[in-house]
């Protein structure tokens, strides 16, 4: 066995390769940019050395200066993490010319599966099922239409070196191809250095599903079951399950034992994982099909980790030290039911744009995982895991991943794993910059996902007109009309007994009146009081139990029923955040962030008089909507424009995102230039 290993990566990836290596007995090292110098995994691992600047492309992308540092410090060999150099063939070549061991599969198969091309011929050999499609790279937007015509719309245009959602675009018309074939190939280019395109059909009503593969050098290959990777959004995965709630287990066997021939057609070994577009409207499950394989970890392993109670990482290891799977074919099972949430640093409610920036709080609902070796340890704390590699007082860099943190849950059934998400989600504290909190939750609580019939489509088909928070119900609208008027009763109490403030014989008022909503339109007003035995809302019992003192951020809320007694259980638990305005609080929780203004009832009639502040018309301006690079200007100034035109192109986390105009107007002014960098909010053009 090794006696030290260097981590080729950063955030929570390098964090759990850490910890699985130190309860090994292996000593660890650490890489790090300009960025990462105060990063949780630097401060974990036995040693570090600095690497560069922040810009990857000037740091962890560089295979000479991870090389030297595994020279520098003794390193028998590299574990990859996932990105960066985790599938670069000509990475583990120049290890391989150091003596120094990668961690992970050949370089044969990283170079035969890194080319979405080769890989689908190797498929087809190995008597995988395929997707139709071009076959091969495709010089130019005419040929793209030639072949666009011949396989029949709906087709995805996709860069033969992408992965992560980066170099893909979907076609369902001429036009779409004219306009994206182009992007597609500058994404590749820019992101992968590689500019060939492919096409090939697109499966309506798709699911993503993937099968974990380990093998080791002695000719053992065995899938770990699968993940369900249908919820995505621009084809980056939001949330994954396993098993997944589509799959029999004859479906299962016949996914996993061509996956493993695929493997075994390119000598694999390490871990890997396949994955397969399914037709969600074939019930007999057999309309499966290659999409690509992945020869590294998968962000979404601790899933698979979970259910089957294998540590991939330190499978990874063991096989790359020459030893042999401890396990066969039959001995995998599945234990329950886990489920993955990527908490990324992205505001949902403005088109789930990237917000970077600092981490003013950061809480996480339990403590950061660590691994403690045990099998039911890989499921947290009471089915609860948090993996992440930030820090309160951190920053969430415009380098790397916009991720901040992997929210796994466990348990015994599907809806139990879901309810636990949902109320570890409430309980995850997270201010200084926007992220996906309540869209994950919102999710997490959605009829449509508590079914099942999950497509690659279901984020874009349910949320068409963008994401506004998820819905409020009568009973939750009770509940925080009740804790509005706890809150306001014990803050008015604290208030009188200051001393000198007010008189001594003032008390705290019981009556209040809590209007839920931003703005006179939408609200609901409810009539609170607080009543010896219980609160009433709108002169209706309810029974809640709360502890608040003044200030506190966070409350814990359980309701019962009416007249239940001490041993009862909950209907239900809330974690309320609070946050004061005003005139009352803003309460996050199951999903939304809702305004109560509270006011004593003797008074709140008079609130109708007071006028609100209009929001001011934006409709005239093309606003940046995150900070990024402005790489096309479409139109010039004093051009007419239409609905849906293309005004600007901005690269942001080599992404390209096209801006478009929404309604006829005129460019009067241009307010930036090709090449510029823009900030949040920065105003491009001007429209009249």
């Amino acid at each position: 066995m090794f006696k030290k290993i260097l981590i080729a990566n950063r955030g929570e990836i390098a964090c759990r390769v850490i910890q699985t290596a130190k309860r090994m007995g292996i000593a660890t090292v650490a890489v790090y940019s300009d960025a990462d110098a105060r990063a949780p995994f630097v401060k974990m691992a036995d040693e570090a050395v600095h690497i560069g600047p922040a810009a990857a492309a000037e740091s962890y992308l560089l295979a000479d200066k991870i090389i030297a540092a595994c020279k520098e410090t003794g390193a028998e060999a590299v574990h990859p993490g996932y990105g960066f150099l985790s599938e670069r063939a000509s990475f583990v070549e120049a290890l391989a010319k150091e003596n120094i061991v990668f961690i992970g599969p050949p370089a044969n198969a990283i170079a035969a599966m890194g080319d979405k091309i080769e890989s689908k011929k190797l498929a087809a050999e190995a008597g995988v099922n395929t997707v139709p499609g071009s076959g091969g790279a495709i010089a130019d937007t005419a040929e793209a239409l030639e072949w666009a015509n011949k396989i029949g719309y709906p087709v995805m245009m996709k860069a033969s070196a992408g992965g992560g959602g980066k170099g893909m675009r979907l076609a369902w018309n001429d036009q779409d191809v004219k306009d994206g074939f182009e992007a597609t190939q500058r994404e590749g280019k820019n992101s992968f250095g590689d500019e060939r395109v492919f096409i090939e059909k697109f499966i309506e009503d798709p699911r993503h599903i993937e099968i974990q593969i380990l093998g080791d050098q002695h000719g053992n290959i065995v899938y770990l079951n699968e993940r369900e990777c249908s919820i995505q959004r621009r084809h980056q995965k939001v949330v994954e399950e396993a098993p997944s709630p589509f799959v029999t287990p004859e479906m299962r066997k016949a996914m996993g034992e061509q996956c493993v021939a695929l493997s075994r057609a390119v000598n694999y070994f390490s871990a890997g994982t396949v994955e397969l577009i399914v037709s969600g409207a074939d019930p007999t499950g057999e309309s499966f099909y290659f999409l690509e394989m992945n020869t590294r970890l998968q962000v979404e392993h601790p899933v698979t980790e979970a259910i089957t109670g294998v540590d991939l990482v330190e499978q990874m290891i063991r096989v790359a030290a020459g030893e042999k799977l401890p396990f066969t074919q039959d001995d995998i099972g599945i234990d329950g039911w886990a489920i993955e949430n990527r908490v990324y640093a992205e505001d949902p409610y403005r088109g789930f744009l990237p917000s970077i920036g600092r981490l003013v709080h950061y809480r996480p609902p339990v403590e950061g995982w660590t691994d403690d070796g045990a099998e039911n340890g890989r499921r947290g704390v009471d089915g609860v895991r948090v993996d992440d590699g930030v820090f309160e007082g951190g920053e969430v860099s415009m380098f790397y991943d916009p991720m901040i943190a992997k929210l796994v849950t466990w348990g015994e059934t599907r809806d139990e794993a879901a309810d636990k998400q949902v109320q570890a989600l409430d309980a995850f504290r997270i201010e200084g910059l926007g992220h996906n909190v309540d869209f994950l939750s919102a999710i997490m609580q959605h009829p449509r996902f508590r079914s099942g019939e999950l497509t690659t489509g279901f984020i874009a088909e349910e949320y068409p007109e963008g994401f506004m928070g998820a819905p409020l119900d009568k009973q939750l609208r009770r509940v925080l009309a009740a804790v509005g008027g706890v809150i306001a009763t014990a803050d008015a109490d604290r208030a009188r007994r200051i001393e000198g403030q007010l008189a001594a014989d003032l008390y705290a008022p019981g009556d209040w009146t809590v209007r839920i909503g931003e703005r006179e339109e939408g609200s609901t007003s409810h009539e609170v009081r607080l009543e010896e035995d219980a609160p009433t809302v709108d002169e209706e019992p309810i029974t809640i139990e709360m502890q608040y003192t003044p200030g506190e951020t966070m409350v814990d809320v359980a309701l019962y029923e009416n007249g239940a007694d001490e041993d009862s259980a909950p209907v239900e638990t809330y974690t309320f955040q609070l946050k004061p305005t005003r005139t009352g609080y803003a309460v996050t929780t199951r999903g939304a962030t809702h305004t109560l203004r509270i006011l004593q009832t003797r008074v709140a009639h008079l609130a109708s008089h007071m006028i609100e502040k209009t929001p001011p018309d934006l409709s005239k301006l093309l606003i940046c909507p995150m900070p990024g690079l402005l790489v096309k200007l479409h139109v010039s100034e004093g051009e007419e424009v239409q609905p849906g035109q293309p005004l600007a192109t901005v690269e942001a986390m080599k992404m390209e995102n096209i801006l478009r105009a929404e309604k006829q107007a005129t460019v009067s002014k241009v307010n930036a230039a090709e090449g510029d960098s823009l900030a949040v909010d920065e105003i491009i053009l001007e429209l009249e």
